[in-house]
């Protein structure tokens, strides 16, 4: 599989790289760092050709984001985290795709997903209210989609839930400047939002249920597989990968800094069958994990690419593969890191930049293994998960 945009992007390897110190202090992307994701069209790979995007294959988008992630790690996370993003815009009403892409197909879109907003209806749409934390790269982008309640007349959440995706304009909603103080990813500016009182329009509201069950892509007329890929396998696509790339990242560098390393005993690294040992095993820990987590996307594009149908249980065991592909690729990682040696850790070394990189990546919900790990061996011993917060991210 060629792939073009990881091509062009790997032309500008060294100006990315050298741009990670940079984003960190800003805490958010410098504009050539942006300017290279939007030259490359690494952000439109997911998007709809009738709107200027490539609808790639998922492993093509994973592997390019995993490329970007091991020059930088929040440079790759915003390519995952707003490059997934297209992906769902597919899915909603071509009137709301019109106004995104219409005028400039390289828009980007933010998010979060979270349902922390409560959609009032009202004639013609709805009232809209809310905060929400953690918007990547929420600088560069002139539309978001926010996770939301449908409310009853009076504001409160209708029970039992029912969730929305809201799809608002720039001028609708506030960033909360000073909301991102973070260890590390600080260079993906992910931002608080609020939004006060916004009225959306219905055709801006996407019912959550309709996007994880793979109605709302059955209705928008797509054939491309890759909108018929379970949205549980796509949102954590760019996230996931975005870690492993970190983890690949400081291996590259680690086997760069001990190649000639002396430890402080004397011996050279390379004479140490101990730190080789654990190079090796780390070198295959996070392979591992990149094989996985790509043959599991390609197994479910394959499935409903040839007219199948991707099960709930299919679903959970890829979460499981998901889930733990990061993990593995983060231990292995910290293996090696912590085999480093103290000078790793000064700040002009690249490889602890990766290290606390990664670790904040591993952090978000959608790599908490509690509940996946639950609902995957459930459904191997081919008993029915309970409705809830078990089965909200399959």
């Amino acid at each position: 599989m060629t792939n073009h945009v990881l091509d062009t992007l790997m032309e500008r390897a060294e100006e990315i790289r050298a741009l990670g110190p940079v984003n960190e202090r800003l805490g958010r992307l410098d504009e050539p760092a942006v300017k290279a994701l939007r030259d490359s069209g690494a952000i439109r790979l997911l998007q709809p050709r009738t709107h200027g995007g490539m609808e790639a294959h998922p492993r093509e988008f994973a592997e390019t984001v995993m490329g970007i992630a091991a020059l930088d790690g929040s440079t790759g996370w915003i390519a995952g985290i707003v490059g997934v993003h297209p992906w769902e815009m597919a899915l909603a009403s071509p009137e709301v795709q019109r106004e995104v892409w219409g005028d400039d197909p390289d828009t980007w879109i933010a998010s979060p997903y979270a349902p922390m907003g409560v959609a009032r209806p009202v004639d013609g749409g709805y009232i809209f209210n809310g905060r929400w934390q953690f918007s990547s790269g929420t600088d560069h982008c002139d539309w978001i989609f926010l996770g939301a309640l449908l409310g009853d007349a009076d504001g409160k959440p209708v029970q039992p839930p029912a969730g929305l995706h809201m799809v608002l304009p720039r001028p609708d909603y506030e960033i909360v400047e000073g909301s991102w103080d973070v260890a590390g990813l600080k260079g993906t500016g992910s931002k608080d939002i609020i939004v006060r009182d916004a009225f959306v329009p219905e055709h801006r509201a996407l019912p959550f249920a309709k996007v994880i069950s793979g109605e709302a892509a059955r209705e928008s007329g797509l054939d491309n597989p890759v909108y018929h890929v379970p949205f549980s396998c796509m949102f954590p696509l760019g996230i996931t990968a975005a870690v492993i790339g970190m983890a690949e990242g400081a291996l590259a560098h680690h086997l760069a800094y001990q190649r000639d390393r002396i430890q402080i005993t004397g011996t050279k690294v390379r004479d140490d069958p101990y730190s080789l040992y654990a190079l090796s095993e780390a070198a295959e820990e996070i392979a591992t994990s990149r094989t996985r987590f790509l043959d599991n996307a390609c197994r479910m594009y394959d499935t409903v690419s040839e007219g199948g149908e991707v099960t709930f249980a299919d679903r959970a065991a890829g979460r499981r593969a998901q889930v733990r592909a990061a993990w593995r690729a983060v231990q292995a990682m910290n293996e090696i890191v912590l085999r480093s040696g103290g000078n790793a850790m000064r700040n002009d070394n690249p490889i602890q930049r990766f290290w606390r990189d990664a670790h904040v990546g591993l952090a978000h919900a959608i790599h908490v293994p509690g509940s996946v790990y639950h609902a995957s061996a459930l459904t191997d011993l081919e008993i029915e998960p309970p409705q809830g917060p078990m089965r909200s991210m399959i």
